[in-house]
């Protein structure tokens, strides 16, 4: 409790003490008992009385969050019928008769939404505004501002205590529309939402400092539109998703008819390889078989024996008889090797 509520406090009890004193005084007078030492004391009791009620009409407690604007009657103190300079916080007198008018200079919220307990107003307060190509869209806004306490008297004078609603409101759903009205509704809702904030806040940052209040920031809570047109976005969405699909859908064929082209060709090329490999290693056995052929035929040159020899032993060491027929060329001069084999040309 402060100094000047306690002043004002014992005033009060000042005052029924000396209603009291009266109504004693009244009860004896009526009853012819003396009163001279009662009524000595009700009069020091209403001088008590009156001395505090002036003091205390005259102390006034600013809080630290407050600034008082003193409204007076006396020209010799407030020619224009106020005080120019507010009063700042702490204990402050005044003159008995003026008046004090308080105002927060602490951060204050105003609050415009849909939602019905959200809003400084109840129902649905939320801002609707026109988009540049004519889409209707509501927009949820707090905004946080605080009085300037430097201007606090001119406030006084220009709005009283009627600025949170016939400044901070109006105001505020003035600038969004026309800012919004600036900007497309695919705008707002994407890439320049941010751009539309910013924008409404410098409009607002402007005005404010013109009616003496200080914005400490514009939030942006958020955007919604007509049933019409969120219908009409999500269809847009289900069609974007659609095209999307099958877009990946014609991607996946193309890189499945690539893998199996890149597959086929794989084969293709490893059948080219395998072939050119049996045709490389082909010819290198036809030359290692000709190659070896030469050198039998350079061996046996001049050694016609050697060559019957070798057939010779390549017959099976059980055969005694072998018929040839008359036109076979593998008739050789066999010399007599003492096996007893004997070759008889059929008839």
């Amino acid at each position: 409790m402060n100094i000047a509520v306690m002043f004002q406090g014992l005033a009060t009890l000042s005052w029924f003490a000396v209603f009291g004193i009266v109504f004693i005084i009244v009860t004896r007078a009526t009853k012819k008992q003396p009163t001279k030492g009662i009524v000595s004391f009700g009069i020091g009791a209403f001088i008590f009385a009156l001395a505090i009620s002036i003091i205390s009409a005259g102390i006034v407690f600013i809080e630290p969050q407050e600034r008082g604007v003193v409204v007076s009657p006396y020209s010799f103190r407030a020619p224009k019928g106020y005080i120019e300079e507010a009063l700042t916080p702490g204990l402050r007198w005044i003159v008995p008769g003026e008046n004090v008018k308080r105002y927060e200079i602490s951060r204050q919220t105003y609050t415009m939404s849909a939602a019905t307990s959200e809003g400084s107003i109840s129902g649905d307060d939320s801002i609707r505004a026109r988009t540049k190509d004519g889409q209707e869209v509501f927009i949820d806004a707090s905004i946080i501002y605080q009085v300037d306490d430097t201007k606090v008297t001119r406030l006084h004078i220009d709005w009283q205590d009627r600025y949170r609603n016939e400044l901070v409101r109006p105001t505020t759903r003035g600038i969004v529309r026309d800012i919004a009205s600036q900007y497309g509704i695919e705008e707002i809702v994407s890439s320049q939402r941010a751009s539309l904030e910013v924008a409404i806040t410098e409009a607002m940052e402007e005005k404010f400092l013109e009616n003496n209040l200080l914005l400490i920031d514009f939030v942006l809570r958020d955007i919604h539109f007509s049933a019409e047109y969120a219908v009409a976005v999500e269809q847009k969405q289900i069609a974007e998703q659609q095209a999307q699909q099958a877009k990946f859908v014609v991607e996946s064929k193309k890189q499945e008819a690539e893998q199996a082209r890149q597959i086929a060709q794989g084969q293709a090329d490893a059948t080219v390889i395998a072939a050119q490999g049996q045709a490389d290693a082909r010819l290198i056995e036809a030359e290692a078989e000709a190659a070896a052929l030469e050198l039998i035929n350079s061996v046996i040159q001049g050694k016609p024996d050697l060559l019957t020899y070798q057939y010779i032993s390549k017959l099976g060491p059980e055969i005694d008889v072998m018929l040839l027929p008359n036109d076979s060329p593998f008739l050789f001069p066999l010399p007599d090797t003492g096996t007893g084999v004997t070759v008889a040309p059929a008839q």
